[in-house]
């Protein structure tokens, strides 16, 4: 069985995340990780693989060329090898030119099972997976809390709002899984150190078969107009923390009987 599991590296998470004002796309200068909920993909493509007894897990990935450093930790974890799709015309791409881009790269890989995270903590969007699944005529089923392959099926439990539904769907397939499906493993001090020694190939744009036009800011189909910060809710007060916050805040609350 060939799995493959596409991951993003994204901004750490916390509170020195913006928004450039001036690009209006998110400053991505800083620390780097991989995407958490990538995790969770990452470990149930290993373990389908350790069901299966054999198999590979290949991570795919768009991104900037040192985003293999933090790809690796997939690797790490126990992934065969990867492949990010490198190339300055990919620059800004939107989710159109993303989806086609790593579902040029997937068809190179033909995989039985293409696997995503639920979300990415950077744009939240949750639906790449959705898109991907659409170019490549692929079933399509997420949110997935439990599930098993057998023969050329999987059979899926899906989390919704009302409850679960019970899915079935042939092979090959897109899944995007549930944080709450598995507990991703800790990487090995082995595992950490083996990780640079796997196969990681960085390929361009044309390399997978993608013209410049479809990719970047070229093949994305959607633009930020504007940013502004979320409109204040009734009778509010900013208070700048000078030290005496604490003491400001109970004064507010008192005035307004709340203590």
């Amino acid at each position: 069985m060939k799995i493959a599991v596409c991951v993003k590296e994204v901004p750490d998470p916390g509170p020195n995340r913006r928004i450039d004002p001036g690009t209006l796309k998110m400053d991505r200068s800083g620390d780097r990780s991989l995407n958490a909920y990538d995790l969770n993909a990452i470990e149930e493509a290993l373990r389908l693989k350790e069901a299966a007894g054999d198999g590979e897990v290949v991570l795919v990935s768009l991104g900037q060329a040192k985003a293999l450093d933090s790809i690796r930790k997939g690797l790490a974890m126990g992934a065969d090898r990867a492949v990010l799709v490198s190339d300055e015309a990919a620059a800004g791409s939107d989710l159109v030119a993303t989806s086609h881009v790593l579902a040029e790269a997937l068809k190179a890989e033909s995989p039985d099972v293409v696997l995503f995270g639920q979300q990415a903590t950077d744009g939240d969007g949750a639906v790449m997976w959705a898109a991907v699944a659409e170019r490549l005529k692929m079933p399509v089923v997420s949110q997935i809390s439990e599930l098993e392959v057998s023969g050329g099926t999987i059979t899926a439990k899906r989390q919704t709002e009302f409850g679960y539904d019970r899915i079935q769907a042939p092979l090959p397939a897109v899944l995007a899984v549930a944080d709450s499906l598995n507990e991703p493993r800790y990487p090995s001090l082995k595992g950490i150190m083996g990780a640079k020694k796997k196969p990681q190939d960085v390929k361009s744009l044309s390399d997978v078969g993608v013209d410049a036009s479809r990719a970047g800011e070229a093949g994305s189909r959607t633009t930020v107009v504007s940013l502004s910060p979320p409109q204040g809710r009734g009778d509010s007060r900013k208070i700048e923390d000078d030290g005496s916050a604490a003491q400001q805040i109970l004064d507010f609350l008192v005035e307004r009987k709340l203590v």
